[in-house]
């Protein structure tokens, strides 16, 4: 074997790599999958890693359809809000069946007999096997005002003609809980989305000035963070609920009641972002922005922000349940919104006494979807934390 011989001194050396520019574009060497990635974009991204957590995904829908259900609300309850039912106080839910007699009829529920026990001078309802009463879908029934501007009396699901359907059962004045706990969720569930936004919006701006500039505002700020924190929470509850007047309407009670629940949680975020662009803002990024003349509001919202954005994603999913449940312990309490508003909270002080929760345990049903909701919150915030970071 003989060795090559050495070039010439001079001459240029032999080489086997392209000389022609790199293009960052070029996905020639890549497979089909590698190249999706590679182009793809970071909401993409996000996308793909948010639908490997299933619970978080199974969470994201079930809210969905739950904020999609309160726009139309008055369609899927079967009776208006304020519909009574006199000869039905106090009934207990009623059971749906499929099959009478072993005979496929359909979705219906039997009608119902009451008798008054003398003694307790309880009411007992009892199934009569022989009165079969069809469920009825997309008919007409209750009328109402559509958002209380459009007259309506479409249902999605109606009783039978002459017939009952209350599959939560009723209240003290026959009022059929499922279509209760349907108009009630408008309420609990928007005033977490508004109360949210109000409380973001005090929480980064002062808390983006104070971490950023820091100085004698930041000194400031974090005084009155202290102060606000230090005061218990029924306390203050009680004092700012206070301050609203009787006489306001229904709809100035619910934001004031807003305002009140984003006063209380602003102080948290607000640390948060605080701490984070004190730690940021020292990144030479952020010096070059300075130097090519960006402003406090640019740099702080096109660069630092975007840089914790899961754990602002994180917080507000937190945070939302925290406001449904702060209005529900309000309005339970008495403090908080009143009739003729309805809420989960407003519903639930039907059962504040120790009777009727042992004769009439329907109705805590209202608990139930304050809870399903607060789960799926967490779940999802879970799900969208770590698909905030696709690339970790």
């Amino acid at each position: 074997m003989t060795d090559s011989p050495l070039p010439a001194p001079g001459a240029p050396l032999e080489h086997y790599i392209s000389s022609a520019p790199f293009d960052l574009q070029s996905v020639e060497a890549m497979t089909v999958e590698q190249s999706k990635v590679f182009q793809a974009s970071q909401l993409r991204l996000m996308w793909w890693k948010f639908r490997m957590h299933r619970l978080a995904l199974v969470s994201g829908i079930f809210l969905v359809v739950l904020y999609s259900g309160i726009l139309i609300c008055e369609f899927l309850a079967p009776y208006n809000l304020h519909t009574r039912n006199m000869d039905y106080i106090y009934s207990p839910p009623q059971q749906v069946h499929l099959f009478h007699n072993g005979e496929f009829v359909g979705p219906f529920v039997y009608g119902r007999q009451m008798t008054l026990d003398m003694d307790t001078l309880k009411r007992n309802y009892i199934d009569n096997q022989d009165d079969v009463q069809r469920l009825r879908f997309f008919c007409k029934g209750d009328s109402y005002r559509f958002w209380g501007l459009i007259e309506g009396d479409r249902h999605f699901v109606c009783p039978a003609e002459n017939g009952q359907l209350f599959l939560a059962g009723t209240d003290r004045l026959g009022r059929d809980v499922l279509s209760r706990m349907i108009y009630g969720a408008r309420i609990s569930l928007t005033i977490g989305l508004v109360g949210i936004s109000f409380s973001f919006l005090l929480g980064i701006v002062i808390g983006g000035l104070a971490g950023y500039h820091g100085g004698i505002f930041d000194l400031i700020v974090q005084r009155i963070i202290e102060v606000l924190q230090s005061i218990p929470s029924i306390p203050l509850w009680l004092a700012l609920a206070a301050i609203m007047p009787i006489t306001w309407s229904p709809i100035l009670i619910y934001f004031g009641i807003t305002v009140i629940l984003g006063v209380l949680d602003w102080t948290g975020l607000a640390r948060a972002v605080r701490s984070k662009l004190l730690a940021l803002r020292e990144e030479d990024y952020v010096l070059a922005a300075q130097l090519m003349g960006a402003g406090s509001s640019r740099i702080i919202g096109r660069h630092l922000i975007p840089g914790f954005m899961s754990h602002l994603i994180a917080t507000a999913t937190l945070s939302i349940p925290g406001m449904i449940l702060g209005e529900t312990a309000l309005s339970f309490l008495g403090l908080g919104l009143r009739a003729p508003i309805t809420s989960w909270g407003i519903l639930l002080t039907e059962a504040r006494s120790v009777n009727v929760i042992a004769f009439y345990p329907w109705l805590l049903l209202p608990m139930l979807p304050v809870i399903l909701v607060i789960m799926a919150f967490n779940f999802l915030g879970d799900g969208l934390r770590d698909a905030a970071d696709p690339y970790k």
